[in-house]
């Protein structure tokens, strides 16, 4: 810029001539000789002859004038800013607008690249069209920048790209785009050192790089291990771990890389105390219990992190952090004791939750409850809820608190009353209950489960048979049941594989007003199985077992007795519709109108054993699912369950899969269909059926 600005200048002061003013035909001279000599100043002979003056000197002629250049310049407001416009086809600016290309790519199929290049491309972004050639263009440039980085970083450091885009002949606005790479040789690493302090032992550092001399220099490789440097070290005691800047050294001719990490693992640790900070929900106290280490044990960040999961699932916070802290103090076989600050942000303790539900033969239900989950800090909640469906209402408080004393321990007392108006019996009942447990949470399952407890129920029953007294009456009923679960099931709500075993135990006192006294234990054992087939389809089992061993039939609460049929059951038949039945007469049977009741009653008695069985096809596409199932079973008079008088009832079903679990729609109709059963029974439920 200085160069052209100097000569604008020199040009300036050019002295104007007539014959360059009038226009010069070529050939001519631009300035005759004698005017050219006369224009330049005199030398005097003597170069030591003083100098002459200024004035002496002629002047240049001014230059001449454009009388348009001195006129005054008219208004702003009078200018027009208007641009000229061409008019243009509607079809031909279409056209102008829009360059359509297809992408070629070349080489990097070689060395099974491309896909990952098409994922990321510029040109493919596009969808083969562009304002222009210029946007095409730059396009190809960032794809060529793309896929020099990509080959790069899979060890192809002598790669080459190019890009070019070149017009289709014969069709108008059509280009083709290339990237064209050669690959090169791949390059392998060489020397793997790890410099920095000594650990214990001194290879751990080296041991979590899973780097070989000879793998490729692949970066995802590399950073995935040096990942595992940050991940490793604080599993075995080195919370302060710290990566220096990597060097890798490439020498071309043999193709080998060698790669150096500086590791700064910082003092070697044990865990000390427990404080916390921040919007608490509960004190550091507290927080110790929840704790799976002891001080002084060697710092693991696997049970830091185990710490912060179990905070999680208390459901009190919206976050929680826990940071570990230098305290500079020493601890057993020279580690430095290292106090973990647990940061709380209490959330809003207080839910409110409603459920709704419905069965063939046991209708609409719908289940609400409130609960301040920390009204009686540390985790005590408050629960009241409530039950109002079409055979069944009823209410009840809970106390709950967990981690009681200890880790994964919840102790819980309720009382509740209940009415059930069901097929078998109609009850009024209240009852006070207490139970201790370890059980799975939806954020925390467990693979072993328990509890035990006590019941303490006083129920007043009628049975649905006109004119008979059989089990009707006021029961007094002490209960210390007892469960064990193991599960190795892959989801609480929705399992895809693994299986689960349940076993229940209940040993029970019952007092009959105006009867005698019995004594029984009742016991069930549940199992399921799920075994994927595929990616989307499973294939799931179960089986149930129950048994009444120590009283007769007849003197056990028609309520305490075991019932078989309904959606947790055998589908395709009614709540409590299978096992021993006695047939009566209906008493709203009207001869004249024979169509609105049945003339007889199939009144559930209930039983003392139970057998049920079930198999279900569940496919899954999406958010939705569908499934077909087989179910049977049945409940005998016995003490010991039977394989006679099976029932079955198959069906299909819907599912709608949610963020909380499925929601499920089943549909069944029982095999072998006898007098007063349904065609078809519908379950609306959240959950699958096992």
């Amino acid at each position: 810029m200085k160069s052209i600005g100097l000569a604008a200048a020199v040009l300036a002061w050019v002295p104007a001539s007539p014959a360059l003013a009038q226009g010069t035909l070529p050939g001519e001279a631009i300035v005759p000789d004698a005017e050219f000599e006369s224009a330049l100043p005199r030398i005097e002979d003597s170069l030591d002859a003083p100098l002459g003056s200024i004035e002496d000197f002629s002047q240049p002629p001014a230059p001449v004038q454009d009388p348009a250049l001195t006129e005054p310049l008219p208004p702003l407001a009078t200018f027009d800013v208007t641009t000229p416009s061409t008019p243009v086809a509607a079809e031909e600016e279409e056209n102008a607008a829009t360059v359509r290309y297809r992408v070629a790519v070349e080489g990097l199929d070689k060395v099974d690249l491309e896909g990952r290049f098409r994922g990321l491309s510029a040109l493919d972004k596009g969808d083969g069209q562009a304002a222009n050639g210029a946007v095409i263009s730059a396009r190809a440039r960032e794809d060529e920048r793309l896929a020099l980085t990509i080959l790069q970083s899979e060890g192809y450091y002598d790669a080459v790209v190019t890009s070019r885009v070149e017009p289709v002949p014969n069709e108008a606005n059509r280009s083709v785009a290339t990237i064209s790479a050669v690959p090169g040789p791949r390059y392998k690493l060489g020397a793997i050192a790890v410099t920095g302090p000594a650990t214990q032992p001194p290879t751990l550092a080296r041991d979590a790089l899973e780097l070989r001399p000879g793998d490729p220099v692949v970066a995802a490789d590399i950073e995935a291990g040096e990942a595992n440097v940050l991940l490793r070290l604080p599993q075995n005691g080195y919370p302060f771990v710290d990566l220096g800047k990597r060097d890798v050294l490439l020498d071309p001719e043999t193709r080998l890389a060698d790669y150096t990490l500086p590791v700064d693992p910082g003092p070697r640790s044990s865990f000390g105390g427990v404080a916390t900070t921040g919007k608490l929900a509960f004190d550091a106290r507290h927080v110790g219990i929840l704790t799976r280490f002891k001080p002084g044990e060697l710092y693991d960040s696997r049970k830091v992190d185990d710490l912060r999961e179990a905070m999680v699932a208390t459901g009190l916070f919206s976050s929680v952090a826990v940071e570990p802290v230098r305290t500079g103090q020493p601890g057993p076989d020279g580690t430095e004791r290292v106090d973990l600050n647990v940061v709380q942000q209490a959330g809003p303790p207080r839910t409110l939750a409603a459920q709704a539900g419905f069965a063939t033969g046991q209708g609409f239900t719908l289940r609400g409850s409130w609960t301040h989950r920390n009204l009686f800090p540390p985790e005590g909640a408050l629960i009241l809820s409530a039950v109002a469906g079409t055979l069944e209402q009823g209410a009840a408080v809970t106390f709950r608190r967990n981690n009681a004393g200890k880790r994964d321990r919840t102790v819980s007392l309720s009382l509740n009353a209940a009415h059930q108006d069901f097929e078998a019996y109609e009850a009024f009942t209240a009852q006070l209950a207490g139970r201790i447990a370890r059980e799975s949470t939806p954020i925390w399952q467990k693979r072993w489960t328990w509890n035990y407890g006590f019941e303490l129920i006083t129920t007043d029953e009628r049975r649905k048979v006109p004119g008979r007294s059989t089990g009707d009456g006021t029961y007094f009923i002490g209960a210390l049941p007892a469960q064990l679960g193991y599960d190795r099931s892959n989801n609480l709500l929705d399992p895809t594989k693994g299986y689960r075993l349940t076993a229940r135990i209940s040993p029970e006192i019952s007092q009959r007003a105006h009867g005698g006294m019995e004594q029984y234990v009742r016991g069930l054992l549940d199992g399921s199985v799920y075994y994927p087939v595929g990616d989307s389809f499973v294939l799931a089992g179960r089986a149930r077992f129950g048994s009444i061993v120590g009283a007769p039939r007849d003197e056990i609460a028609p309520s305490r007795r075991l019932y078989a049929g309904g959606g947790g059951s055998v589908r395709g038949f009614g709540y409590q519709e299978l096992g021993p039945r006695e047939i009566v007469a209906n008493p709203k049977f009207d001869p004249e109108k024979p169509k609105k009741a049945s003339e007889f009653l199939a009144v559930p008695l209930g039983g003392r054993s139970v057998n049920e069985f079930a198999v279900e096809g569940r496919y899954r596409f999406g958010n939705y699912g569908v499934v077909a199932f087989l179910d049977v079973g049945q409940v005998y008079e016995s003490s010991m369950p039977k394989l006679s008088d099976l029932r079955f009832g198959a069906g299909i079903g819907g599912r709608l899969y949610t963020n909380f679990g499925p929601l499920r729609v089943d549909v069944a109709t029982p095999l072998g269909r006898r007098k007063g059963e349904s065609w078809l029974t519908v379950y609306v439920s959240i959950g699958q059926a096992f």
